[in-house]
């Protein structure tokens, strides 16, 4: 029996939240990144941990707010526990990977493209990762062309969001990546469930698992906790809130002032303003 599917079963309270939750992710986590291009390499490890970690838990929240709105009359749903949190640590993980590319090689050419790419099929890979972590009485159905439209939206979306986080020049920017990597997310949750079809048996059997809300509500303290620190780490740094470039204190010269070190020696070979006075040789005077 062709069960009837309902993904706003709480209006637009539901996407509006996960929408804001997937901006909030990706805005801390894309400028941790642009931090992270301009610190030393020393320090750049943790940055873009930090950056990975942010949207890691934004997207994951992002999906499970807006699973709660998700209904199918007929049948309650259940979540498994195990896959719930397996479905977000392949989220930290791939995005991680697709961020580490570009955090190193710089957003541009390949690097890009293939940390676009990672980065959108961690997207995806959660996602769908997640629905299969869900228990209900009856069959789930993919209609295989829109599924591949998600995750094409996930990694176009990913790429450009990851692209403006590389340029970042000021707030301006930074609102705007984290705009599209919340449409990244958004966009491709949507799209997937639009490819959904549920058969449900009608035998009334109990399903495994754990209500939503008794699941996901306790389980979203973490990322949200995770989520707050980082973004107390992002205020108490000036430079991502100013977006100016980061010093390197290895080029200075202990005990150097800074402003000293802009002047550079003559190079090599090279007279200096004072040389040709200096040496310039006197011709023999006649008696």
């Amino acid at each position: 029996m062709q069960g009837t599917v309902d993904g706003f079963s709480y209006g637009l309270v539901t996407p509006l939240v996960a929408y804001l939750m997937a901006c909030l992710g990706g805005a801390l986590g894309l400028r941790c990144t642009t931090r992270a291009m301009t610190a030393n390499r020393s320090r750049r490890p943790a940055w873009l941990a930090l950056g990975t970690a942010a949207i890691g838990s934004g997207i994951w929240t992002m999906h499970f707010i807006a699973m709660m709105g998700f209904a199918v009359e007929g049948t309650p749903i259940h979540y498994d526990r195990t896959m719930t949190f397996a479905s977000l640590a392949v989220a930290v993980v791939m995005v991680g990977t697709g961020i580490f590319i570009v955090g190193y090689r710089g957003p541009s050419g390949t690097a890009l493209f293939t940390g676009g790419t990672v980065t959108g099929l961690g997207i995806a890979s959660m996602h769908y990762l997640g629905m299969a972590g869900m228990s209900l009485d009856g069959r789930l159905e993919y209609d295989v062309p829109t599924v591949a439209a998600s995750v094409a939206i996930a990694m176009a979306a990913a790429t450009a969001a990851l692209w403006a986080a590389g340029r970042a020049r000021g707030f301006l920017w930074s609102v705007g990546a984290s705009l599209v990597m919340g449409l990244a997310v958004a966009g491709m949750h949507y799209t997937g469930m639009a490819a959904v079809d549920v058969h449900v048996h009608g035998t009334s059997a109990p399903t495994a698992g754990e209500p939503a809300a008794a699941l996901l509500g306790p389980m979203m303290v973490g990322p949200l906790a995770l989520l707050v620190l980082v973004g107390i780490v992002v205020i108490f740094d000036p430079l991502l809130i100013t977006g100016g470039p980061a010093a390197a204190p290895a080029e200075r010269r202990p005990g150097v002032p800074a402003h000293s070190s802009a002047r550079r020696a003559p190079a090599r070979g090279r007279p200096s303003a004072r040389g040709p006075v200096e040496h310039r040789s006197r011709a023999p005077q006649r008696h």
